[in-house]
């Protein structure tokens, strides 16, 4: 009897112990899971008028460089240009020293002086024997005779004038004359220096026009023609544009790139611009026209795939897009978007379709 008096109040002390553990699991509700909202940047889809270009790097170069050079062989005794000096087209870069050319200039002048001389009185002999011969008083043969001297006469004069004329020329050739106009890219002798037919003396450029060279890619060869517009700028000049237009489209594309050159002229009257300048060009391949545009960074990438998201009321869409030109920091859509649309530009990456989304104030 005592035992089981034990054991009743044991089930009771349990029991007593389990009534506030169950009371309190029944009494518990599971909460429902939180949505996850994703703040994002949006912006409209805008339609633009703008022109279609290709950009491209390239350089700038002289339109003519050439090589002044000595035609004649002598002492050089004065130089009158240095690097970076402004030249005419003839001027008067450096003199070899012309004495003996001066001198050769007489020799040759006196060469024709008697050869003028013996040719007159040829012609005076001439004239008597010929007279003579027609009254039959000389004979053929002295009459032949004359008559020879007399053209050997006039060619030795002929002969004499042409001596003259390349002495005269070699005179001139003393003087070095610049065959452009432009400057002085390097000077490569000095006074006292001598030299000979055909020695570099100074490397000239001419700068106004400059030629702007520059590459494309295969892909956008079909969009060149000559006389299209092209901007640049140049590093030393920030926020400056330069105008050019393309003269020369090269006939065959570079292997290893698979690029094609381009020469474009670019006014440079003024003198701001400097061969070898390194610039950032953007080709006109057309008039202008009325494209949608977006972000380039709005656009994802899976695979062959662009698509972009969209912003309806407090949910992502997906949509996907295809792609036009680019336009600096924008590109063309040209299947997907027509404009007015709301589009992710930043959070994009992520999102999936129907996502609730935060926008960004």
């Amino acid at each position: 009897m005592r035992n089981r008096s034990a054991g009743v109040i044991f089930v009771t002390l349990i029991a007593a112990a389990l009534i506030p553990i169950w009371a309190t699991g029944c009494g518990k509700k599971e909460k429902p899971p939180v949505e996850r909202v994703i703040n994002v940047n949006v912006q409209k889809v805008e339609k633009k008028s703008l022109r279609p270009f290709v950009e491209a790097i390239g350089s700038l170069k002289a339109y003519e460089e050439v090589m002044a050079s000595s035609q004649v062989e002598g002492l050089l005794s004065r130089v009158y240009a240095d690097e970076g000096t402004p030249v005419t087209k003839g001027k008067v870069l450096a003199e070899v020293d012309d004495t003996d050319y001066r001198l050769e200039v007489k020799r040759a002048e006196a060469a024709l002086r008697q050869a003028e001389a013996t040719l007159a009185n040829t012609r005076v002999e001439y004239r008597r024997k010929e007279a003579l011969f027609r009254e039959q008083l000389v004979t053929q043969q002295q009459y032949d005779d004359v008559n020879t001297r007399q053209a050997l006469a006039e060619a030795e004069v002929e002969r004499a004038k042409a001596a003259l004329e390349l002495a005269r020329e070699r005179l001139a050739k003393t003087r070095v004359l610049s065959p452009l106009q432009g400057f002085v890219k390097e000077k490569r002798v000095s006074a006292g220096d001598y030299v000979r037919n055909g020695t570099p003396l100074f490397s000239l450029i001419r700068v106004d026009p400059l030629k702007l060279l520059f590459t494309v890619t295969e892909k956008d060869v079909g969009k060149l023609r000559a006389g299209q517009s092209v901007v640049f700028r140049v590093d030393s000049m920030p926020g400056r544009d330069f105008a050019a237009k393309v003269r020369v489209i090269y006939p065959s594309l570079e292997e290893k790139t698979r690029t094609l050159q381009v020469e474009a002229l670019a006014p440079n009257s003024g003198g701001l611009l400097k061969p070898g300048l390194f610039s950032r060009v953007v080709l006109y391949t057309s008039e202008a026209r009325e494209i949608v545009v977006v972000p380039i960074t709005s656009i994802l990438y899976e695979g062959d795939t662009m698509k972009v998201f969209l912003v309806e009321g407090d949910r992502a869409k997906e949509r996907k897009v295809r792609l036009g030109g680019k336009y600096g920091e924008l590109i063309e859509i040209t299947e997907g978007l027509s404009g007015g649309e709301t589009i992710v530009t930043i959070g994009q990456n992520n999102l999936a379709e129907g996502v609730k989304v935060n926008v960004a104030r």
